[in-house]
């Protein structure tokens, strides 16, 4: 089974309104921990969508207008991830996505790569969330007596980290820095099944 780690940043959390700028995933062996492949870009929009920007969402990226002028049009991106998809045989039952807000990312990549195109591709149907995932993992624990519940602690990607003393995720938050913090992220809750061994 294959992971694909997966992070985009926007300029903007409403994606009726604002557009995906930057993507990265890379594409993991579940079993063993290795990264098969991986995938990043800046995607260019125009300069009315720009205009339509969320101040903050930018200030969370440091992306910026020049940056993403220079990105690469959302077509040839949609087929350079297609492309990456088949060379990898990622189809359904073969890969899930993960990712750490996979409501987020699912829509907006939805934008990226029609839904209908998706279904065509037998692109993976799932969507796991880190959160899930520690929720359930904090839970177990904490009935053993080792660890709080998840509700103490919270469930944001910088305090799972802290929870299992990682670092908190590079500023600017870029979507490759994404990826690698979710990456150290689910090592820590879920592990690699051959690197338990």
């Amino acid at each position: 089974m294959l992971g694909i780690f997966l992070d985009t940043e926007t300029n903007g959390l409403n994606p009726q309104k604002h557009k995906i700028i930057e993507m990265a995933f890379q594409i993991i062996d579940l079993t063993t921990g290795g990264c098969k492949d991986f995938f990043e870009s800046v995607i260019a929009i125009s300069p009315e969508d720009w205009q339509k920007s969320d101040l903050k969402s930018l200030e969370v990226n440091g992306l910026n207008w020049q940056m993403v002028h220079q990105g690469l049009p959302s077509q040839l991106v949609a087929q350079q991830i297609q492309d990456c998809f088949a060379k990898n045989q990622i189809t359904r039952g073969k890969a899930v996505f993960i990712c750490q807000n996979p409501s987020f990312d699912r829509a907006f990549f939805s934008c990226l790569i029609d839904p209908e195109l998706q279904e065509a591709l037998l692109f993976p149907y799932h969507w796991l969330d880190l959160a899930s995932m520690y929720w359930v993992e904090a839970i177990r624990q904490a009935k053993m007596g080792l660890g709080l519940f998840p509700w103490e602690t919270g469930c944001s990607k910088d305090t799972i980290a802290k929870v299992y003393s990682l670092a908190s995720e590079q500023h600017p938050h870029r979507a490759m820095n994404g990826v690698l913090h979710l990456l150290l992220c689910y090592k820590a809750i879920v592990g690699f099944p051959m690197n338990l061994r």
